[in-house]
């Protein structure tokens, strides 16, 4: 893997976000507003008990979790096939076939510049949450919400992949993965505890690997301990998925060349 193919591509993103200087600043607008609903939620019902919400020791607390998670989740899983689609449109996806970038340094390098600014994002939520919506942060591993982090946007990547694979093959395929991700979110325990869902559900949560970077990111935010085994579960599903979704993308790519239809769209 050559890191100067990867930080050509991030450059690029970068150049072009920054050319559009509001984007950033509504993307990051927006999501605090979020936070300020579920924190006036919370005030407003009060708290259920501890054991529904599991380490989070509020409602607002476990709401601001699956938000700052799924910041990085939606990035890792979605930069990819969005991308791509952006390629086809502007006609630049067969340029960008032709050159010696292989599938895994152009799957690193389009999600590169995403993840790093949604690092960002997640340290100014995780601040403002702190000092300005009493989010508690007296036992909190900061190591180990950094370590949750990076390891949930890795887990999540595989499906970005495939979203990226299948736009090469069916060229529209954002609406099925974007609900796809929906649909995981909300068995995962994202804005809800698992706990509430229906019981022939709940079952379902535990095979759905980013219930995993929820229960662990809170365990690390809100306990400061129990979140290696959530690392290793990730860890193990990252090992195993992200190489079968690499040779995926990199089957659909080729049956695009060889079909002609990578500028199609």
């Amino acid at each position: 893997m050559n890191p100067i193919v990867i930080l050509a591509l991030v450059r690029r993103d970068l150049l072009v976000t920054t050319s559009y200087r509001l984007g950033p600043l509504v993307t990051f607008a927006y999501a605090i507003l979020g936070l300020a609903v579920y924190f006036y939620i919370s005030r407003i019902f009060g708290d259920p008990s501890s054991n529904v919400l599991g380490d989070a020791p509020s409602y607002f607390a476990f709401a601001a979790t699956g938000v700052v998670v799924g910041v990085v989740l939606d990035v890792t899983s979605s930069s990819v096939g969005a991308r791509l689609r952006e390629e086809q449109q502007t006609g630049t996806l067969e340029t960008l076939g032709t050159t010696p970038v292989s599938s895994l340094e152009l799957t690193v390098g389009l999600i590169g510049f995403p993840f790093l600014l949604a690092a960002l994002q997640t340290v100014v939520y995780l601040g403002i949450a702190v000092v300005w919506m009493e989010l508690d942060a007296t036992r909190t591993s900061w190591f180990g919400v950094a370590t949750m982090l990076l390891v949930s946007g890795i887990a999540s990547t595989p499906f970005g992949v495939l979203a990226g694979a299948s736009v090469l093959i069916f060229k529209r395929s954002g609406i099925i993965s974007a609900t796809l991700l929906y649909v995981m979110t909300l068995l995962s325990g994202m804005l809800f505890p698992v706990s509430v869902l229906p019981d022939w559900i709940s079952p379902l949560s535990r095979v759905i690997p980013i219930t995993y970077a929820f229960e662990g990111t809170r365990s690390a935010l809100f306990q400061g301990t129990s979140w290696l085994d959530d690392v290793l579960i990730l860890s193990v599903w990252s090992a195993l998925s992200l190489p079968l979704s690499v040779l995926l993308f990199d089957w659909a790519g080729g049956r695009a060349r060889r079909a002609g239809s990578m500028s199609e769209y």
